[in-house]
């Protein structure tokens, strides 16, 4: 399966605290990978040439700011989500994706959580102790995922 991420550049406090807190509450993929707002989720490899030539049509957008200043909880999963910025990441999903016509929300997976009320606990200490972060996108990232191994097929600065 392929995925496009963006990587966020972040202060160096504020990149430990996302690892940490993604060791700590998605151990399993923070092992695979770091902080990153997916763009594109798992489409099959025959979609590679589009997404390398839709990468390649970026190639001199500007890179850009955002702000992560609010936790989500969506069923068992809590993840931070930027106001500013965002809209950025979703003129980038929506190039990358041009038939999709999903709804997207930007975010950056924090944690996978087995009870609510545990995942609330976490994401009122995250607010007060984390937020706001300011961190800068100035590259993306074609990501292929095979079982345990992830590879990047291709990298794009803005």
């Amino acid at each position: 399966m392929l995925y496009v991420v963006a990587w966020p550049m972040l202060a160096e406090a504020d990149d430990t605290a996302l690892r940490r807190l993604r060791a700590q509450y998605h151990p399993h993929e923070a092992e695979l990978i770091g902080p990153h707002f997916t763009l594109v989720f798992g489409v099959p490899a025959a979609e590679r040439q589009r997404l390398e030539d839709g990468l390649a049509s970026l190639v001199g957008r500007r890179p850009f700011w955002f702000v992560l200043d609010r936790i989500v909880r969506h069923d068992s999963y809590l993840y931070a989500t930027p106001g500013e910025g965002g809209e950025r990441l979703v003129e980038l999903y929506e190039q990358l994706n041009p038939t999709n016509g999903e709804p997207f929300e930007p975010h950056i997976t924090l944690g996978l959580f087995a009870h609510a009320v545990q995942a609330e606990q976490v994401a009122r200490i995250v607010e007060r102790q984390h937020l706001p972060m300011h961190g800068r996108v100035e590259e993306l990232a074609l990501l292929s995922r095979d079982g345990e191994a992830l590879e990047v097929m291709a990298n794009v600065r803005l």
